[in-house]
């Protein structure tokens, strides 16, 4: 599943050819990703708006639209709305790929002739038409790199709480984005067992960790994000941030600190990977 450091980096990738442009034709050949809309009705209120904007909360893709030049024919149609958009476990946003892209669930087509393809081969992703995005992202805890996110914070969220910590980081109401692979690579920079009570972490291993998130992310980010299943770039390039991993998707190789055949376990129904010997328990 795409996590934060590939949301980002499509947001960062697609803005250029999308900010400031208007949509001028959408063509829905999927109707599953769509939420609280039907498909013709969100193709017709999606033509004339123009993109405002991008931003990412957590795991999602937030497009800030104007009111259309044309009336809608849904509620509000006439205001400012976003398009949200979850990728959840394989979907990619690709600018002016091939018209018969395999998998593809929605094409957008801008007035300067850009597309921009919404693929999803396991057809898990959503769609959202809402005035208000708070509606859909507004449980969500923390960004990473928000000024609410303080060690303090995190010791805060952990605090009571008896499940693993690797379970505990894929909360998305404790904090926003952190996914499966880079919960795994996070633990494992901060010498942390993946099934650590969370309630029983010191203040040290605590700072640790929160200094783990914010690291793994960042160089993720710098990286392109990663690539180990269905994750590509916009302009079907892969990321390269699965290069530097440690211990996600590693099993059976050596520990790159101590030589140690990196395991994986489940944890709350999760594949986890870890080394036994740096996150003893």
């Amino acid at each position: 599943m795409p996590e934060l450091p590939e949301v980002e980096t499509i947001k960062n990738e697609i803005a250029p050819a999308l900010v400031g442009r208007c949509l001028k034709k959408v063509t829905v050949f999927d109707a599953k990703p769509f939420k609280d809309i039907s498909p013709a009705d969100f193709a017709t209120s999606m033509v004339g708006r123009t993109i405002n904007g991008l931003r990412r909360r957590g795991k999602y893709l937030i497009l800030d639209l104007s009111a259309p030049s044309a009336k809608c024919p849904v509620r509000d149609g006439r205001h400012d709305i976003s398009l949200v958009i979850h990728l959840k476990m394989s979907g990619a946003l690709l600018v002016n790929p091939p018209e018969d892209r395999k998998y593809r669930k929605v094409l957008f087509q801008l007035d300067d002739g850009t597309r921009l393809m919404f693929v999803d081969p396991r057809r898990f992703g959503s769609i959202w038409l809402a005035k208000d995005p708070e509606t859909i992202v507004g449980k969500l805890g923390p960004e990473p790199f928000s000024d609410g996110f303080t060690i303090d914070a995190l010791a805060c969220r952990l605090k009571g709480r008896s499940a693993p910590v690797k379970a505990v980081l894929l909360d998305q109401t404790l904090l926003a984005g952190v996914g499966n692979m880079y919960a795994d690579e996070a633990l494992f920079a901060a010498r942390i067992h993946p099934e650590r009570r969370a309630a029983d972490l010191t203040p040290p291993e605590i700072e640790r960790l929160y200094n783990a998130i914010k690291k793994v992310l960042s160089q993720a980010i710098e990286r392109k994000g990663a690539s180990t299943r269905d994750y590509i770039r916009p302009d079907g390039r892969p990321g390269d941030a699965h290069s530097e991993f440690c211990v996600a998707h590693r099993g059976g190789r050596a520990c790159p600190v101590c030589n140690s055949p990196i395991t994986r376990i489940v944890v709350r129904n999760r594949g986890t990977y870890y080394c036994p010997n740096c996150q003893k328990k």
